[in-house]
């Protein structure tokens, strides 16, 4: 007895081309293995398939509607082969969304595009990122060719339109399968879709419209910057092929080392060394900032590793707009430095100091209180 395939399909017997393939559709999109692996899911898809193989065939489906069955019983999903034709989920929803498409459907890409963007980099002081600079670069970039104006053709000049593809910019293989004619396009080899090729290009750039060339820019760098940030020049960067727009130009900043310096973010960090005697007498000490030259006073009996603070005397705080706002501060480490080369007499004047203030020996302290270990001993029995 014959199949049904209006049923399996399920559309009426007058039911167009267009309502055949959207059931035929629908139904792929339950059925197919590749999205239901169910055994009874995929028999009914080699049945759906076969159905819509024949309506789709006008022939075909004028034996279903005399009451025959023009497909003998297995044919086209003989047991042992690929019952789908090699093809998978996504080859049949192609064939009716994607690559199967008209001829010229998506059309020719376009010879102009963006350009990349380029990088230099620009050594700067720390006095330089405190207080901004701006310096005149040498860059190497691709630039606009002058000869052709971007078109890569020679003066006088034109492109044609490409003979392989037709200016469609694609070209498109057919094959026949189950399910019938199948589609799809790749881009045209001879004019690498571009839909028109240069019969006579440009001698200066060769038909790319753009050559190398050195220019010079100028960089404003804000007050701020650090080691590794970089600094955006918009169009800038490299000119896009033929004539597109330029990418943008980045300046990352280098900071060299200072001398007496370091830095941490906005904040500056310096070390003060300062003789024992200075420090136990107390003294003032001058420091060249950023700002110019500070007094710093160094009290008396200063210890070491004492730091000081100087507010807002640090680096220009950079916001996340380029601008700074605000400073950091500056933090100055006391180094008390002890002599190792005395005199004689200064051996005798330490002793002498050393006699008045009863510090002959060194004392065992813990836990940071003063007193010796012995005297604490002597305190925790009472005295005794």
């Amino acid at each position: 007895m014959a199949r049904d395939y209006y049923a399996i399909l399920g559309v009426p017997r007058d039911a167009s081309a267009e309502q055949i393939k959207r059931a035929y559709r629908r139904l792929a999109r339950e059925l197919h293995p590749d999205v239901n692996p169910d055994a009874q899911a995929q028999r009914r898809f080699q049945d759906v398939t076969a159905a819509y193989e024949v309506l789709t065939d006008p022939q075909k489906r004028q034996v279903v509607d005399l009451g025959g069955d023009p497909l003998e019983p297995g044919a086209g999903r003989g047991a042992g082969g690929d019952p789908f034709g090699g093809f998978g989920f996504g080859d049949i929803m192609d064939a009716f969304f994607g690559a199967g498409g008209a001829p010229g459907r998506r059309g020719p890409r376009s010879r102009v595009q963006s350009g990349s963007d380029a990088l230099i980099r620009l050594q700067l002081t720390l006095e330089e990122c405190a207080s901004g600079a701006s310096r005149e670069l040498t860059v190497d970039t691709a630039v606009l060719c002058v000869e052709c104006n971007g078109s890569g053709c020679a003066p006088g000049t034109r492109p044609r339109a490409c003979d392989t593809c037709g200016g469609a910019g694609e070209v498109q293989n057919v094959q026949r399968t189950f399910l019938g004619q199948v589609v799809t396009s790749r881009p045209c080899p001879v004019c690498r879709g571009f839909g028109e090729v240069i019969p006579d290009p440009c001698r200066q750039c060769g038909g790319d419209g753009r050559i190398r060339a050195r220019r010079n820019v100028t960089a404003k760098v804000p007050a701020g910057v650090g080691d590794g940030m970089r600094v955006r020049l918009a169009g800038q960067g490299e000119v896009g092929p033929s004539g597109g727009p330029a990418g943008d130009l980045y300046v990352e900043v280098q900071e060299v080392p200072h001398e007496t310096f370091t830095r941490d973010d906005a904040d500056l960090h310096c070390t003060v060394r300062v003789p024992m005697t200075a420090a136990a007498l107390g003294t003032t000490v001058a420091l060249e900032t950023l700002d110019g030259i500070e007094e710093i006073r160094v009290e008396p009996g200063t210890q070491c590793a004492t730091v000081l603070t100087l507010r807002g005397r640090g680096m220009p705080r950079l916001r996340s707009t380029g601008r700074a706002e605000g400073r950091g501060d500056l933090f100055v480490h006391l180094d008390v430095v002890t002599p190792t080369r005395l005199d004689p007499r200064q051996i005798e004047l330490l002793r002498e100091l050393a006699l008045l203030r009863g510090e002959e020996q060194a004392e065992l302290t813990a836990n940071g209180r003063a007193g010796g270990l012995f005297s604490r001993l002597r305190d925790s029995l009472g005295g005794r």
